[in-house]
């Protein structure tokens, strides 16, 4: 039995998330479907983990188990060429038969991406923002670090949730600027369904209101959805890679 690691790139934006459901097409039903047309074989796709609806990925990583050895250049070419535009097969690679890329993961890296100016190119992409204060990412890091180790996320995760494990270790959490844009840089062993776009609208409704950069403690404590802030929208939010 040969193992192969895809890594994927995919624009989220008409997409129902990674994960094959019955009532959406998504991206692991696509890529599933074309490698299904190549080896004439069935296959059961691994991911590395679910994204929702909407989010993009920069460095998706797959698995699949196939009885037939593959020439993975020729491969990836075939596979790109039926996928839609909007998926990318970015590489393969074989490895051992144990590998499995949910499990095996070590770090998840996401980033949520925003616009300093209103762009048509930039649109499907990033939140437009109109923060430009050094002051502001000042503070909304001084918010984030109180997020750093090992903490139970259950007021940031959809209120609906299959996982009854809610403890995550966040291990780097950080704002940036540049000419163009703000970015919201978050790694983390693990991340729940909403978790990180839930963070981003608390980190920036606790920074506006000029709560004390240790209220988002607090939140965490009281393990209740209701108490941390809204949702920010999928169209920014990347996962951006994985490490094993």
């Amino acid at each position: 039995m040969h193992n192969y690691k895809l890594r994927i790139q995919y624009d989220g934006t008409n997409f129902f998330g990674w994960q094959s459901q019955p009532d959406g097409n998504t991206v692991q039903d696509e890529i599933t479907n074309a490698i299904k047309t190549i080896l004439r074989e069935n296959i059961n796709l691994i991911g590395s983990g679910r994204t929702d609806a909407g989010v993009h990925a920069l460095g998706q990583v797959a698995n699949f188990r196939t009885n037939s050895s593959i020439d993975r250049f020729k491969f990836r070419h075939s596979l790109n060429s039926i996928l839609p535009e909007s998926i990318s097969v970015i590489s393969i690679e074989p490895v051992n038969e144990e590998f499995h890329s949910r499990f095996d993961a070590k770090k998840r890296v996401y980033f949520y991406l925003f616009t300093k100016g209103k762009s048509p190119f930039y649109y499907k992409y990033s939140f437009y923002s109109t923060m430009n204060s050094e002051r502001e990412i000042k503070r909304l890091n001084l918010i984030s670090e109180n997020l750093l180790g090992k903490h139970d996320f259950t007021s940031f995760a959809r209120r609906k949730t299959e996982t009854e494990n809610k403890i995550c270790t966040i291990k780097k959490i950080r704002w940036s600027e540049n000419n163009k844009f703000i970015i919201f840089r978050i790694e983390a062993d693990r991340f729940l369904h909403g978790m990180v776009r839930t963070i981003v609208g608390t980190v920036l409704d606790l920074e506006k209101k000029k709560n004390s950069t240790e209220e988002i403690l607090n939140i965490l404590d009281q393990r209740n959805r209701d108490t941390a802030g809204q949702s920010m929208p999928a169209k920014g939010l990347f996962l951006y890679k994985v490490g094993y």
